[in-house]
């Protein structure tokens, strides 16, 4: 990588000095080097931030302003980034202070032919293009200096060096400065050389040279997820939170099955509905006792691990199940479904038939479901309905029945 890397723009536009000279004292010491190079959710921290600023569109130029120890460092934040996002980024040393650096930066950034400077902290890299498109906005509108800050929530007290509080800061009208802190290239550039030459060194932002240069300095809306990372917990907590981020969502394996039987009528002294005889004059016509309802639901089960129908593991050919009672086939796929490690939490049933009725039946159905199923009567569900002597149910020929059931498998379905 070289020292200094001029580009030249026919259009003026937006370049960034983005500062990552500091040693980050406060942070305590890490192998990972100063705070900027750490590793936050597996990518260094002044990644992240460049990743932002060489995506936003309005990006012309980016010069990065580095310790001249950290040349590898850097490097190695930078791996994997393609020809053309290098072709964008220039590298020079910074100094002493912060203010010092971001003169340098300002310097190089002049020969790229950019008319306007965003200067941006390198651990600050929750930035987003929402906010420098606010910055660009106010430029646009002929602001000449731009200052990203929120109101300052908390109450603010003045104390002296032994702790004693002196006084409370009437907080209205107070802000906390963010960056990128945004000006016409020019403007700052002269404001900084005014400093220097005043002997003042000791500014800690650029709004602070610019507001003593004599610009005026207009806020816009900054951003509470812009946080500047100063302290090892600060780092820690962007690193898990990141993190978190990048973990697969869990989102938990809840199947739904649908099954749908019907069964016609036939002379008789009663149907089997829900393993519950109901006296009635007709019979439900089948191979086994016919139960249409348990014969949905077996089918809703199976479903929810694609285990194929009833007619697969009881064929109506095979004359074992001749007369059987349906529960026997529920049982069975309540078995299959939790072999797989499903747990069964909700039945549903919904019968459609002119008669018999099945209200006065329903609660010894329900616990019939919770009986075969191993689950509790709160979520059993029978329903009935008629169907206003329509179609063959209507007209008393057979009965029908639609079940759902809800399964919870192990895992997660993402």
């Amino acid at each position: 990588m070289k020292d200094e890397v001029f580009l030249n723009w026919a259009t003026p536009s937006i370049g960034f000095v983005v500062v990552a000279a500091g040693r980050g004292e406060r942070a305590g010491q890490s192998v990972e080097g100063p705070k900027q190079y750490r590793r936050i959710g597996g990518v260094p921290v002044i990644r992240r931030t460049l990743d932002v600023i060489l995506a936003w569109p309005e990006t012309a130029a980016i010069i990065i302003a580095i310790h001249p120890d950290d040349t590898t460092l850097l490097e190695t934040a930078l791996a994997g980034l393609d020809t053309a996002a290098r072709e964008r980024l220039g590298v020079i040393h910074g100094g002493a202070t912060r203010q010092a650096s971001v003169r340098a930066g300002l310097e190089a950034l002049a020969a790229t032919g950019v008319s306007h400077a965003f200067i941006q902290d390198a651990v600050r890299p929750f930035i987003d293009a929402t906010l420098l498109d606010r910055c660009r906005n106010a430029l646009l509108a002929g602001k000449a200096a731009v200052l990203p800050a929120l109101p300052i929530a908390e109450t603010i007290k003045r104390a002296d060096a032994d702790g004693l509080v002196l006084e409370t800061v009437p907080r209205a009208g107070l802000y906390g400065a963010q960056t990128p802190q945004c000006f016409a290239l020019a403007d700052i550039i002269a404001a900084h050389h005014a400093a220097g030459e005043s002997g003042r060194h000791d500014f800690t932002d650029d709004a602070s040279i610019a507001e003593w240069h004599g610009l005026a300095v207009h806020l816009v809306e900054g951003s509470t997820d812009n946080v500047k990372l100063t302290l090892q917990r600060d780092i820690a907590l962007a690193d898990e939170t990141l993190s978190a981020r990048a973990q697969p969502a869990f989102v938990p394996d809840v199947r739904t099955g649908n099954g749908y039987d019907v069964h016609q009528l036939v002379d008789g002294d009663g149907v089997t509905l829900c393993g519950a005889f109901i006296p009635h004059d007709r019979k439900l016509s089948g191979h086994s006792d016919a139960d249409v309802a348990l014969h949905a639901l077996t089918d809703a089960l199976l479903a929810t691990c694609g285990a194929g129908d009833i007619g697969d593991h009881f064929p109506p050919s095979d004359p074992q199940w001749k007369g059987a009672a349906s529960r026997i086939f529920l049982e069975r796929a309540a078995e299959i479904v939790r072999a797989r490690g499903g747990i069964i939490t909700n039945a549903d049933i919904s019968i459609v038939a002119e008669a018999p009725k099945v209200g006065p039946h329903r609660l010894a159905m329900r616990q019939n479901l919770a009986a075969f199923l191993g689950i509790s009567l709160d979520r059993c569900s029978i329903k009935a309905t008629t169907n206003e002597t329509i179609g063959f149910v209507g007209r008393r020929e057979g009965i029908c029945a639609i079940a759902t059931a809800t399964v919870v498998y192990p895992g997660s379905a993402a």
